[in-house]
């Protein structure tokens, strides 16, 4: 069992190794995952400038990636809808509406210029054998754009994912040239999707951000959502804001999905609602508001590390000056090799070193005397020439030898010496030749690429504010209903987040939610008080206990309290007069008896302490009751 268990243990974590670096999280490099890189590829090794099938795609980056054409085909279509690596023709989906790509037989793709100029150069790039050793790909692509920042990219891996938003072509691309020349940036997300984003929380690329929808109002009954958050959809979208509808967070009349090339959602409101009044529920309660979260997690030196955004700027901007360099120096080889080829070929024809071959008669002294004759003129040349050197000029043809043309010879080469003394003039001035790339791309490039999303702070909506609406709640004394729908004889002025007291005279109380339709009066009893349960207003009630008929009395306020659930004010007797008004007095109206000159007594409301719900009553007056009454100002029980 033990070692059952350890061998899950490995293959388990050999699993989550391959998912976490060859599947799911890009490499900081190139900012591409490896069936994106494979895809690649493969469309650079078939372009011939016109359109391919992207099943036929698909179907050669099957001979390097391990996995199934339905991935391919998947990553393909989400590639192009990024809109820089690849040109399209068809359905390639709507990543507004969230509608699929049309199959792939159907489509049609290639590298786009902009890919084609900066994530190719085989002369850098390091390749290896293919999973089954057939052929071999690319380690990782010479990218000379910072796709990371540029696409942005989303990744569950075994224990981890990553997310690194969209950046703006032109931005990116101008803060590492700001990088470059030691300067501070700013770099803000830019989506593809629009809308306005709050970037008060991103932290460097390590935090998150507030995106909402652009919402105008056409109308005062009528809304358009022109722009979406990113991550969402036109049909995710409209669900939420159904759902919140349903939940009543606000009325809807209709909605409806004009959306193709440009997002347009209409939504038109019923009588009584106005656009201005619902905008804050809709960024609150449903899909037009959200907050993303990054998690810049990729592939560094073969380990997945969490990097910021300025660290992303900086790797790549030093990358593309190292790659930039290596071009100058294969190239400063090239025009090398070039120059001394036809100083070779001038020194071989203009010196007549070719007669001196035709007596020769094996091939070993010929190449001995061509080796012997250009040491004379060894400080002229790049090297003595060697066997490859030899055979070329032993392989000119005589035409050639003998229309040789000395100045013209002379002139190929001083065009080959300035491009020389150009090239190694730019790698005494590396930063300066990075710099003149960028712009050169953002001259070239930039205005294809618009920034979309507008940066802006959102200001955090006051959700009781937004939620909060006027509800009027009526009571019919005769059936005992209340609620929303009743039209009775009394009506309670509240909100959606009140609550309703109720206070009925054998002494019980219960607070409820606001119904839309509920019978009160259960067994008979008589409401007192129906209001809102502000847990602010002091009551005060009066009652003769049964037995001796002594009045007693309390003051209280309704603060804690359980919905629905019946609470008892006094224990037994039935309560003879309530109020809410302080300056009230209870007047009590003795029992008579023989002699008696006083019949009543006043008793102050004021006089009475406040004290909690539980608390016993105090006596009135020591002589028995046989009504109680109340005079003074009285504010209606009910208001």
């Amino acid at each position: 069992m033990e070692d059952f268990e350890a061998l899950l243990e490995d293959h388990y974590l050999k699993y989550a190794s391959y998912v976490i670096l060859d599947r799911a999280i890009p490499r900081l490099e190139d900012g591409l995952k490896p069936v994106q890189r494979r895809i690649l590829w493969t469309l650079w090794t078939i372009d011939d400038g016109k359109l391919h099938k992207v099943a036929n795609v698909a179907g050669q980056t099957m001979a390097l990636h391990p996995h199934g054409d339905a991935a391919i085909v998947d990553a393909l279509t989400n590639l192009a809808n990024k809109g820089f690596l690849l040109d399209r023709q068809g359905n390639f989906g709507n990543p507004f509406t969230g509608d699929p790509a049309a199959a792939a037989r159907y489509i049609e793709t290639r590298l786009s210029p902009l890919a084609k100029e900066t994530l190719f150069n085989p002369d850098l790039m390091v390749f290896a054998p293919s999973y089954d050793g057939r052929r071999e790909e690319p380690m990782l692509l010479s990218a000379k754009i910072p796709l990371l920042l540029l696409q942005g990219v989303d990744g569950i891996a075994v224990g981890m994912a990553t997310h690194i938003f969209p950046h703006n072509f032109v931005e990116v691309l101008e803060a590492e040239i700001a990088t470059i020349e030691g300067k501070k940036f700013s770099l803000l997300p830019d989506f593809p999707t629009g809308g306005t984003l709050d970037p008060t929380d991103y932290e460097d690329g390590k935090g998150k951000i507030k995106v909402r929808a652009r919402i105008d109002i056409k109308d005062p009954k009528t809304l358009a959502i022109k722009e979406i958050c990113y991550g969402t959809t036109t049909e995710s979208l409209i669900r939420s804001i159904d759902e919140a509808a349903k939940k009543g967070h606000f009325k809807l009349e209709s909605i409806h999905d004009f959306t193709s090339e440009e997002v347009e959602i209409e939504i038109k409101l019923p009588r009584g609602v106005y656009a201005e009044e619902i905008v804050d529920a809709l960024y609150h309660f449903t899909e037009c508001q959200v907050t993303l979260h990054a998690q810049p997690i990729v592939i560094k030196d073969d380990l997945p590390h969490e990097v910021t955004l300025t660290e992303m700027v900086q790797h790549h901007a030093d990358q593309l000056e190292r790659l930039l360099k290596r071009e100058l120096e294969i190239e400063e080889g090239r025009l090398k090799e070039k120059i001394f080829a036809k100083t070779l070929e001038a020194i071989f024809i203009e010196e007549k070193i070719y007669k001196k071959l035709e007596p020769l008669k094996t091939d070993e002294s010929i190449h001995t005397t061509i080796e012997k004759s250009f040491v004379p003129y060894e400080k002229e040349i790049l090297r003595l020439p060697n066997k490859e050197d030899r055979d070329r000029l032993l392989s000119l043809p005589i035409r050639r030898i003998t229309l040789h043309d000395q100045e013209k010879n002379r002139k190929d080469r001083d065009v080959l010496e300035k491009e020389l003394a150009y090239v190694r003039k730019n790698l005494k001035e590396m930063r300066k030749v990075t710099v003149n790339y960028l712009k050169d791309l953002i001259k070239r490039y930039g205005k294809d690429y618009p920034r979309k999303s507008r940066v802006g702070e959102i200001v955090a909506i006051d959700t009781r504010k937004v939620a909060t609406k006027s509800l009027k709640v009526g009571f019919d004394s005769s059936s005992g209903f209340l609620g929303l729908t009743i039209q009775g004889d009394k009506k309670i002025e509240c909100t959606n987040f009140d609550k309703i007291l109720l206070i009925f005279n054998d002494g019980s109380y219960r607070v409820i939610s606001i119904p839309e339709k509920q019978y009160v009066l259960d067994g008979g009893k008589k409401l007192l008080f129906v209001g809102i349960a502000d847990k602010k207003t002091s009551f005060c009630i009066a009652w003769r206990d049964p037995k001796t008929k002594l009045a007693l009395g309390k003051r209280f306020i309704v603060d804690k309290f359980i919905l629905d659930k019946e609470y008892h004010l006094i224990d037994s007797g039935s309560i003879d007069v309530m109020t809410s008004d302080p300056n009230a007095t209870i007047v009590l109206h003795l029992v008579p008896k023989p002699k008696q000159k006083m019949t009543k007594i006043e008793v102050p409301i004021h006089t009475i302490l406040v004290k909690g719900v539980a608390a016993k009553g105090i006596r009135l007056a020591s002589r028995p009751v046989s009504r109680m009454t109340l005079s003074g100002e009285e504010k209606d029980l009910f208001a």
